[in-house]
């Protein structure tokens, strides 16, 4: 029968353990503080500032004009204006400028007469997404302009003003400034769980395994779910106080909103948590090892949390197997969860299906873990 005496005793001992290995819980509790540093300011896909050049060839006051919707716009920072395409390469070569702007001799000709100019823009795409997004903003900038000449030129034929077709009037709902801070922040709380609870569990069993003290602890008459429930609950409050750090950080810092419920949070923190946990324990019966057991825990636990979570990378862009693979990481459906509740400020009435799939998750940790360590014992 369960006890809960020798189920407190053991969370005890586990609890005087992770106090007295200073090094590890002074790692527990900087590894959120590092991962939202890092991430909310190095992982930023907002294009700002873009280092640009330019080789203004037709040198008018239309030209000039053009040229500074691109220094004018905070996605672009002209650096140089140079005279021909070898300092050009040059830049581009050495990293100076990620974009090259070419405006033809006869711009300003082309434009007062109203005929089609090409404008030639160069782009480093060496970083994809990066150059991707430059090209969006450089074709915005041109036709800005065009629609500014296009009234310019009606108003002074006396025609009024010009009249768009279909007026577009975009608004983004839950992140209204599109700040990728904000999609990221959220995320960044199931990195630091599957870091605290999945590799933390795993390498002190795995020294318990190493220094024989597991063998010592196995013959008392200790039951092997008071083993495996007592060594995770000081970790459970351990991921819990990382949770509330990360949250906070994330407010302070980076002033991401929690538009939804804290409580909801934390509960589903607490489910996921509990699955990291249980399969942390479960790597580090199995194992035995700290060294296979940190490896194990981050290839099979950190590395699909964070690549094939839709933390980074968009599910919908992934090839279609690599989209059937993301149903079996648990880290997918806590990340829509936080989302959910950070973004939109929605509950169970939309994300239950999400927290459903990560207490089953959790569940088959639970028995995963008290399976293996029985098979040990046996």
């Amino acid at each position: 029968m369960f006890s809960p005496r020798r189920f407190i005793a053991i969370a005890r001992k586990e609890w005087t353990h992770i106090i007295r290995d200073w090094r590890s819980l002074l790692l527990a509790i900087a590894i959120p503080v590092v991962l939202i540093l890092l991430f909310g300011y190095a992982l930023n896909m907002d294009l700002k500032n873009v280092p640009a050049v330019v080789w203004d060839q037709s040198r008018t006051p239309q030209s000039r004009e053009f040229l500074s919707l691109f220094d004018g716009s905070p996605y672009f920072s002209v650096r140089q204006y140079h005279s021909g395409y070898a300092r050009i390469q040059d830049d581009l070569d050495s990293g100076r400028a990620m974009i090259a702007v070419v405006v033809p001799v006869d711009f300003s000709r082309k434009v007062q007469q109203g005929e089609p100019v090409d404008v030639q823009v160069i782009v480093d795409g060496s970083d994809s997404n990066t150059a991707r997004l430059a090209v969006a903003y450089a074709n915005s900038v041109g036709m800005i302009f065009s629609r500014q000449v296009g009234a310019r030129r009606m108003g002074l034929m006396g025609q009024g003003e010009l009249a768009e077709p279909v007026d577009l009037h975009p608004r983004a709902w839950y992140n209204p400034d599109l700040k990728s801070q904000n999609v990221i922040i959220p995320g960044i709380l199931a990195v630091v769980m599957m870091v605290i609870a999945g590799m933390m569990t795993s390498v002190t069993v795995a020294r318990e395994w190493e220094t024989g003290t597991m063998e010592q602890l196995i013959s008392t008459p200790v039951r092997v779910p008071e083993i495996v429930f007592g060594k995770v609950l000081p970790y459970f409050v351990l991921g819990l106080l990382d949770v509330a750090i990360a949250a906070a950080l994330g407010e302070w810092l980076f002033h991401v909103p929690l538009r939804g419920s804290p409580g909801l949070l934390f509960l589903s923190a607490s489910v996921f948590l509990t699955g990291a946990l249980f399969f942390g324990l479960a790597v580090g019966i199995v194992m035995k090892t700290q060294v296979l057991a940190t490896q194990i825990a981050m290839i099979a636990g950190f590395l699909p949390t964070l690549l094939l979570s839709g933390f980074v990378f968009a599910i919908e862009n992934m090839p279609a197997l690599i989209q059937l693979i993301t149903y079996i990481v648990p880290a997918r459906y806590f990340i829509a969860l936080l989302r959910g509740i950070y973004l939109k400020g929605i509950g169970l009435e939309i994300l239950w299906l999400n927290l459903l799939l990560l207490g089953i998750y959790a569940a088959i940790m639970v028995i995963l873990a008290n399976r293996k360590l029985k098979l040990k014992l046996e």
